[in-house]
């Protein structure tokens, strides 16, 4: 799922939907939701996240995900470098607390690294630069379906008592509601497919419109708790510095350590494009489960790292593609070349 950039330089990608992300954010500090509109706007989030990932369900193809299997080794990679590689990072970042970064901003960094990896952004942008973008798709599958399960276990283990409080009956929370719906749609899949393949564009804004809601309500409740006076300007450029770092190592050993392991271009190409990201529309829900009214300020350091993801691999994803191997005379084996209806300018959301 892509949209254009704006008419800016290229190199500097913009997604629209990040505007909308920050005027949601703007919007719940100007105006809140308390008392019971914070009741009606928490059921409506619940409701619109479990709709989001039944549409997930629906859209997935059993067919290709199974396919997909047989490259086990670039997906075992790819979930290696997101729940290990990631946390281990954001482990080594636990001596940046709290001269660096304060308790709050730095649960929230390490919560990112507990994130699953992303499905749209990991396979357009493993099509710009001619990677192989069936893999690419598969393992940003496998990894937000390994997500429902692993984020909320890695959380207990590593955030404790930061996650809220983390229990058996948070787990059972995330599966029922997002497991759950993803299941449902894969089963109703077969009579709903056609439906949701002709209306793509109007499902879109249910996506978009659902995690505009979950960001609402995670900083209406932070807003009202007070959490916001915790964070400084300095504190954020910090925290984009240290997030700079992480991204930048993640994108470093995902292609050098691929190319150690013994895999060829097109492969190295999905593997540091899904390996190297993280999901904003798993992890925005999956936090207001676990993090509570402390919401808002566990999903900042999430929101910030996914414009910075796509901005870099934006620029990373156009400098791959010139340096295909053979351009001339067409893409060598393991080269998946880039679909013509892919447009040349493209900023996914997830």
């Amino acid at each position: 799922m892509s949209r254009r950039t704006l008419p800016l330089p290229s190199w500097l990608p913009i997604d629209p939907y990040i505007m909308a992300l920050l005027g949601t954010v703007v919007l719940a500090a100007l105006l809140p939701a308390s008392g019971a509109a914070a009741e009606v706007a928490g059921g409506a989030s619940t409701g619109a996240v479990a709709l989001l990932f039944f549409l997930y369900g629906a859209r997935l193809s059993t067919r290709e995900t199974l396919d997909g299997v047989r490259h086990w080794r670039l997906h075992l990679t790819v979930l290696a470098s997101t729940f290990l590689l990631f946390p281990l990072l954001g482990l080594a970042a636990k001596g940046l607390e709290p001269l660096v970064l304060t308790p709050q901003l730095y649960n929230g960094l390490l919560f990112l690294c507990l994130v699953p990896s992303t499905i749209q952004s990991s396979i357009a942008f493993t099509s710009i630069a001619r990677g192989n973008v069936p893999a690419a798709m598969c393992a940003g599958s496998f990894s937000s379906l390994a997500g429902i399960f692993m984020t909320p276990l890695l959380a207990a283990v590593l955030l404790g008592g930061s996650a809220g409080g983390f229990s058996a009956d948070s787990l059972l929370k995330i599966v029922l509601q997002l497991l759950v719906p993803f299941l449902a749609g894969q089963l109703l899949r077969r009579w709903v497919g056609a439906f949701l393949m002709r209306h793509k564009k109007a499902l879109g804004y249910v996506d978009r419109g659902s995690i505009l809601l979950v960001v609402y309500t995670a900083f209406s409740e932070g807003m009202v708790s007070g959490v916001w006076h915790q964070v400084t300007p300095a504190g954020l450029g910090v925290l984009l510095l240290v997030e700079a770092v992480l991204l930048a190592a993640m994108l470093a050993l995902t292609w050098y350590g691929s190319k150690r392991l013994g895999f060829g271009r097109g492969d190295r190409i999905a593997i540091q494009f899904a390996g190297s990201k993280k999901s904003l529309a798993a992890g925005l829900p999956m936090a207001s489960v676990l993090f509570g009214a402390q919401a808002s300020l566990a999903v900042l350091p999430l929101m910030l790292f996914h414009q910075m993801q796509l901005m870099v691999c934006a620029v990373l994803a156009k400098r791959r593609a010139r340096d295909v191997p053979g351009r001339a005379g067409g893409p060598r084996q393991g080269v998946v070349p880039l679909p013509p209806h892919t447009p040349a300018r493209s900023t996914p959301i997830h």
